[in-house]
């Protein structure tokens, strides 16, 4: 077995996501054929988790992605500047008609045994059109990151994305970055590239060159096609069916050093249970369970790979940095939108059990 070799040393940045940025118009519990107005959330799978850390944690972030020169161009541009994520940028024009474009995401939040429902509108995506040799990686890692992170979203854009995070992860490991993958295997979008065999073999090549996956049960299954039990009927919170899948995942992929994610079974949209795992250097860490009232589901999964990540950039032990971890998640599930308005000490007081009595 194998640690994580954290960088000690004083660098520009903790952490560099590499991903695509997204607009999300959330109507909140109203149906999209029935909204007559929404708002907006500017979003991104691997950007959350840089935003998370930069603005409840407090670690210098960036992120690398296309930015679109036009008005909404400009309302993301504003919103990544607001949670204090430094950027790099590949800029592309917009036509004035077709885009290229910010991605568009529809998601109302749903209620009670209304489910909430998500599609996309990813048409000339600028985020697609991302290739090797767009990002200068020798000039961004010189100053020093100690951690990389990009994700399955940002893989099934195209073809060319998937290397470019390949790229990316050899520039980051050369530069000495701890680097993670969050598989989020999203089915709609790998079908517009080849489906599930292009998913798995491209997303084989990118899990060579990481130390950190997240993903659950599924996310293993159907990303990199280790065999595991049904994950359509069984209990969401069994952590042995999750941890009997990684011996299977790490003989086939050794140099992948830490799986974590979160255990979800849900009750109706609003009534969650809510836990996590944790496999590292050979050991097995399970969070509690605790039930949870959500406002707006979106984003837990980034919140919960943010405290993780916070905990093992900051030295804290395996158990602790998994509860930082199921700590944010959960408190981010508590607020509109995709990225964290929680505070450190709240985050910490929850991982230590702290209840939700008022605090006057």
């Amino acid at each position: 077995m194998a640690k994580l070799a954290v960088r000690k040393d004083n660098c520009a940045l903790d952490f560099l996501s590499l991903g695509a940025l997204v607009h999300r118009l959330d109507p909140g519990i109203i149906p999209f054929r029935k909204a007559r107005g929404f708002d907006v959330h500017v979003s991104g799978g691997e950007y959350n988790v840089a935003a998370n850390l930069s603005d409840c944690f407090g670690l210098n972030t960036a992120v690398a992605t296309a930015m679109v020169n036009y008005g909404i161009g400009e309302l993301v541009q504003t919103r990544v500047k607001e949670m204090g994520v430094k950027t790099f940028y590949k800029h592309f024009e917009h036509d004035g008609v077709r885009g290229p474009n910010i991605a568009t995401v529809y998601s109302d939040r749903g209620q009670g045994v209304r489910p909430p429902v998500v599609y996309y509108n990813r048409a000339n995506e600028a985020g697609a059109l991302l290739k090797p040799g767009d990002f200068d990686w020798k000039s961004i890692f010189a100053s020093g990151v100690r951690w990389f992170h990009s994700g399955g979203i940002f893989a099934a854009l195209s073809p060319t994305t998937s290397e470019l995070i390949i790229e990316g992860m050899q520039a980051a490991k050369a530069a000495g970055c701890v680097t993670s993958f969050d598989l989020n295997y999203r089915a709609k979008i790998w079908a517009a590239i080849g489906g599930l065999a292009k998913g798995q073999e491209m997303v084989s090549k990118i899990v060579q060159h990481v130390d950190v996956l997240v993903g659950n049960e599924e996310d293993l299954q159907k990303s990199l096609g280790i065999q595991g039990q049904d994950v359509e009927h069984k209990s969401e919170l069994d952590p042995d069916a999750f941890f009997n899948m990684i011996d299977r995942t790490i003989e086939k992929f050794p140099n992948v050093k830490m799986v974590a994610t979160t255990l979800r079974e849900v009750r109706s949209t609003n009534r969650h249970d809510w836990a996590a795992v944790l496999w590292y250097d050979g050991k097995r860490y399970v969070s509690p369970t605790m039930q949870l009232d959500v406002i707006d589901r979106i984003g837990g999964g980034d919140g919960f790979a943010a405290g993780l990540i916070y905990g093992m950039l900051s030295g804290s032990e395996p158990e602790q940095a998994l509860r930082l971890g199921w700590a944010h998640g959960a408190l981010l599930t508590t607020f509109p939108g995709d990225t964290t308005m929680a505070k450190l000490p709240e985050v910490e007081t929850l991982a230590k059990g702290g209840s939700a009595r008022v605090q006057r």
